[in-house]
């Protein structure tokens, strides 16, 4: 018996929600499948140390957050890596959401919506 998943909809507003309500920032750049899209985070804090986040399966098999695309100070000074990661990934998926954070401990609000804490 397998239990119903959260439409993604209404996990992206959530994060928005609690992110916005935190005096962080937290936008959508790409909007995917309202049901079950994928969600690519891009998340930052007060515009530096930029990471992809997204949520995947780690060695051990447990469902979280895992570190993808352009990482580090690179990512930071130029921004156009980042875009330009984000937007092939969405050339080859139209239904990932992709998500902007800036706020602290982002990886915290995103594994707390996404039950992954």
């Amino acid at each position: 018996m397998s239990t119903a998943r959260v439409p993604t909809h209404l996990i992206v507003s959530a994060l928005l929600r609690r992110v916005n309500d935190a005096g962080g920032m937290a936008v959508v750049l790409a909007r995917g499948d309202a049901d079950a899209g994928a969600v690519l985070m891009l998340v930052s804090e007060q515009g530096r140390s930029v990471r992809v986040l997204e949520r995947g399966v780690d060695a051990a098999g447990h469902d979280a957050l895992i570190v993808t695309g352009i990482v580090g100070d690179s990512a930071a000074t130029d921004p156009h890596l980042t875009t330009d990661y984000w937007q092939r990934r969405r050339a080859r998926d139209p239904d990932l959401w992709v998500i902007e954070l800036d706020i602290v401990q982002a990886e915290r609000f995103a594994a707390q919506i996404l039950g992954l804490d």
